[in-house]
């Protein structure tokens, strides 16, 4: 898999879970791989569970820094795919380093596909403060 389809299925696992008891998050994790008709290799399976289990331990930061940047917007308020995109690229910024131009495009192009209609401008607006 490539790293675009891996973040692809961190994010639907992530968002998945909004719908769960979040103190089950690695049973949700296999569910939803187990499930998955897209075959996936034991390293990116390792590495799916690993980053969404990181993301989800870091929640209380990353939301904490989402609702000091978005004015009029708490975290409560957002859709929740925004909300999941947000999150994500927020872990890949702050806690993974990874250039914050890619962890933005990356989530715009999620929002994109996944998103209402004015789902990247939100996210791209938010993750712009952030960067």
């Amino acid at each position: 898999m490539t790293r675009r389809q891996i973040r692809e299925q961190i994010f639907m696992v992530l968002f998945q879970a909004l719908f769960h008891q979040s103190d089950d998050i690695d049973g949700q994790i296999r569910i939803f791989l187990d499930e998955e008709e897209t075959p996936i290799s034991d390293e990116d399976r390792e590495y799916i569970e690993k980053k969404t289990g990181d993301i989800v331990k870091n929640l209380p930061e990353i939301d904490s820094l989402l609702n000091e940047v978005s004015e009029g917007w708490s975290t409560k308020r957002m859709s929740r795919v925004d909300l999941t995109l947000l999150r994500l690229a927020v872990y890949e910024m702050k806690y993974e380093k990874l250039p914050e131009g890619v962890a933005i495009n990356e989530a715009v192009e999620l929002a994109k596909k996944y998103g209402a209609e004015n789902s990247q401008s939100f996210v791209n607006g938010i993750l712009g403060k952030i960067a």
